[in-house]
């Protein structure tokens, strides 16, 4: 039987679950079994535990579905543990080094206790200084084990699940398990504090809590509040069955009602319903509160005497004298300029139309990418819904005829951003955006990371600099409600790059569902607009932006290139869309098609990618083409910008280092040899989950039409996908 049993609940934690279970699996004490809580073997977070229980015969994960939330989670690990002692984790938290060593010594030292309580750290996700909450509470207890009864105060409401060691005999002896769906450590806590009869402390930090930077979940408004209620009635009737002492009781009821009564000062919490709460609140109050108890000082204990007599109109004026005006100036729009701020202000006060959605890409710089192909699917399925693309000036030309548009920075532009219902986007919408109660905002993402995106660029200089302040870019993180991603490492990275509360939808990127719907005709057409000759081999040549650079360069001289490889080659020159234009080198061999509005028909027109670090491997991959990585700087790049996986030990075909290796791979033919598609099968594999041709549709029936999640198609599985034919090569 294992020392210890640690059990780590994993439901929207996939980004970072890895920190966890490293946290646990590189303690120094290595006798204790992990059992991650999935909710499904094909969850997020399921594919990386899978890794771990490959690796390390002590990781023994379990399954828990969403529906039974973080209580169910709790307790199917706790039914599935065999150690002698439990000790909770949520997955986003971590054990500082030692931690199990330094529990096992002190079990040691104090003898068969039914719970350790311990220090936690409390550990601003982006500014702040650390807490340990639990250190004033901790440093009043006797040194060694104890009794109850000489610790009044340690009653285990304050302390969440993952603050204690518990026995697993006591639990299972008093059957304690986590009740309720919401605020069950409130419920757990207390109960094990009642029924406990030897307790001790260890004064030293255990576990490391990352504070989530929009804020603990059950802060969030909602209907769950109404279950804090559930657990303070469930522990002080427990309280009052075991007769418990004044010395004991007065401080647990003291504490129920300081959460009770932070939910019912907070309005925001409770959007219906807060007469009721306060109502019920105070009838539990009166009947549990015990003989001779007093109430605390200051406002706080005007807030007991107002509850206490059920006086909620007064309670509501005393809640209302208490606001400040932050709020309101917080959601004060700021557009530049006094009248356009005023229009858009007036704009805001109107009904949302729900039946208009606006799209952008690229900040605006043309119909493009997965909004474009969202738009163009939703004038199929959805034809009741009005859509405008929101486009820059010199952008308009860009917009196909048909599709109505709004310049930036317009009129128009500010009163439909005002009154839309979707906002559709693959970047982000101005500072100024006001998200409207009611209105959903899609963020469609426009690639798959291998750089670091988003709050992981903070700890690179070059690239933070250039990003600019990070509160301001997960303000806007803070407006999504739903996120896309292609794969399911995808999900992984942006749910680390961009934590919030959105919800993620793994349907694939629509501006990929061409490479599984062009035909043969559809790649002729484009390869002849791009002015490719017939039987010639086209090469995509797709260099990435480089942080540390100024401008666009190549990094190839594409004339010597050509002439090395014979002439069996053209070369599509495609700049990052950062340059209007890239450089145009060599005559005719090389054609330019930076400015090429689809990057998708330019993919469709090359037989074989040629790039660097860029994004569009992973969509190209989805073409199941030669992909060729000429990686002349990867280390610097790798260095200076941070990647999430290293390229080189999973690159999607042949890698050259110079141009001398990277012309060899195309006079030997090793482009396109066994090797590399076996290279690129197993990173197709990988990245090409969900992009089946249908991405487009899941979108529009899920968040335009409003289907539920069970009536979407399903992915087609990679196998039975039929990618549009090549030009000139023959798949096997």
């Amino acid at each position: 039987m294992p020392r210890f049993s640690i059990v780590v609940p994993s439901h929207g934690v996939a980004g970072r679950l890895s920190q966890a279970l490293d946290s646990v699996l590189t303690q120094s004490f290595g006798d204790f079994e992990l059992i991650p809580v999935c909710d499904a073997p094909d969850a997020p977070a399921a594919d990386v535990v899978t890794g771990y229980a490959e690796r390390d015969s002590r990781v023994t994960p379990v399954h828990s579905p969403p529906s039974d939330g973080l209580a169910g989670a709790r307790n199917t690990g706790l039914r599935a543990a065999v150690g002698g002692h439990v000790l909770f984790l949520d997955g986003d938290d971590v054990l500082v080094p030692g931690a199990l060593a330094a529990l096992d010594a002190r079990l040691d030292g104090t003898g068969d206790v039914d719970v350790l309580y311990f220090e936690h750290e409390r550990t601003p996700w982006w500014e702040g200084e650390p807490a340990n909450p639990a250190a004033p509470l901790l440093a009043r207890t006797p040194d060694g084990a104890f009794t109850p009864d000489r610790a009044p105060r340690l009653t285990g409401v304050t302390l969440p699940a993952w603050s204690a060691v518990y026995r697993r005999a006591f639990l299972t002896e008093q059957d304690i398990t986590f009740p309720g769906d919401h605020f069950t450590d409130v419920g757990f806590g207390a109960l094990v504090a009642l029924r406990a009869e030897r307790v001790a402390a260890l004064r030293a930090v255990v576990v490391r809590h990352l504070l989530r930077r929009q804020g603990n979940r059950l802060g969030l408004p909602g209907e769950h509040h109404a279950e804090l209620l559930d657990q303070t009635e469930l522990v002080l009737t427990r309280a009052a069955e075991q007769d418990l002492p004044a010395d004991r009781l007065n401080p647990l009821f003291e504490q129920l009602f300081a959460a009770v009564l932070k939910t019912a000062a907070h309005p925001r919490r409770l959007p219906s319903g807060r007469r009721a709460f306060f109502r019920r609140a105070s009838a539990l109050y009166r009947r549990h509160r015990p003989d001779g108890y007093r109430a605390p000082g200051g406002s706080l204990g005007v807030q007991h005497r107002l509850l206490a007599s059920g006086s909620y109109a007064a309670f509501r004026s005393l809640r209302a004298a208490n606001r400040t005006a932050s709020r309101a100036a917080a959601l004060l729009p700021r557009p530049r300029g006094l009248r356009t701020r005023l229009r858009y202000a007036a704009a805001l006060r109107l009904p949302l139309d729900r039946n208009l959605v606006v799209y952008c890409a690229y900040w605006g710089r043309g119909y493009a990418c997965n909004p474009a192909a969202i738009h163009a699917k939703a004038r199929e399925l959805a034809p009741h819904l009005r859509a405008v693309f929101l486009v820059e000036p010199d952008a308009v030309g860009s917009v196909p005829p048909g599709v109505e548009y709004a310049v930036i920075g317009s009129r128009k532009y500010w009163q439909v951003l005002a009154r839309a219902k979707y906002l559709v986007n693959n970047a982000n919408f101005a500072d100024a955006v006001v998200k409207r109660r009611g209105s959903v905002h899609l963020q469609t993402q426009h690639g798959t990371p291998l750089k670091t995106m988003g709050a992981d660029q903070a700890t690179y200089p070059v690239v933070a600099a250039a990003t600019g302040s990070f509160a301001r870019l997960l303000a806007r993180v803070d407006r999504w409600d739903y996120n896309l991603t292609s794969n399911r490492h995808s999900t992984e990275m942006w749910e680390r790059a961009f934590p919030s509360t959105h919800e993620t939808l793994e349907y694939g990127y629509p501006r990929n569902d061409v490479y599984c719907t062009a035909s043969a005709e559809d790649v002729a057409r484009v390869r002849k607009e791009l002015g490719v000759p017939d039987g010639k081999k086209a090469l995509l040549y797709a260099p990435t932006h480089r942080d540390y650079a100024t401008g666009f360069e190549t990094g190839l001289d594409l004339a010597e290139f050509c002439e090395a490889i014979g002439d069996d080659y053209v070369v599509l020159l495609r700049a990052h869309y950062f340059y209007d234009q890239g450089s145009s080198r060599g005559g005719g061999r090389i054609i330019d098609v930076t400015g090429h509005r689809s990057s998708e028909d330019v993919c469709l027109a090359a037989d074989g990618l040629i790039t660097d670090y860029s994004s569009i491997m992973f969509d190209y991959a989805n073409l199941d083409r030669p992909i060729v990585v000429y990686a002349d700087d990867w280390d610097v790049y790798r260095e200076t910008r941070g990647v999430y996986f290293d390229l080189m030990e999973l690159p999607p075909g042949r890698v050259a280092r110079t141009p001398g290796e990277l012309a060899a791979v195309f006079r030997d033919g090793s482009w396109a040899d066994g090797t590399a598609t076996s290279l690129r099968a197993a990173f197709r594999e990988r990245f090409c989950q969900f992009d089946d041709g249908r991405a487009a549709e899941r979108v529009v029936r899920r968040v335009l039409l409003g289907e539920p999640p069970e009536s979407i198609p399903p992915v087609t599985p990679l196998a039975e996908r039929v990618p549009a034919p090549a030009a000139t090569l023959v798949r096997s």
